[in-house]
């Protein structure tokens, strides 16, 4: 498991790399990846293009960073998901809270 995170050059956007499996030991690196920013972008992404794995905590870390976003008016993607990931998600309605792409 590896989390990574990034500002856009262009955008007010941070994107966030989720490598591998995506479950309870990754809670505080995720975390850490937009909480310890100094300001709160735009706008996150979340790329999961290497994301093989991701279980139930995973999906209440995206709801924590949904509600650290603004909640109903945040802007977070997931994108780049896998069959498997997207069917996880598609199955928990998050379709409805995040912008799958």
């Amino acid at each position: 498991m590896s989390i990574s995170a990034k500002l856009a050059d262009t955008e007010n956007e941070l994107v966030i790399n989720v490598a591998g499996r995506f479950d309870f030991s990754a809670h505080q690196d995720f975390r850490s990846a937009y909480e310890s920013l100094e300001n709160k972008p735009a706008s996150y992404a979340v790329d999961m293009a290497q994301t093989t794995y991701l279980d139930s905590s995973a999906l209440g870390m995206l709801l924590l960073l949904r509600d650290h976003a603004g909640g109903d008016n945040a802007s977070i993607r997931l994108i780049n998901c896998n069959d498997d990931v997207r069917k996880i998600l598609v199955i928990s309605n998050f379709g409805r809270l995040f912008t799958i792409q």
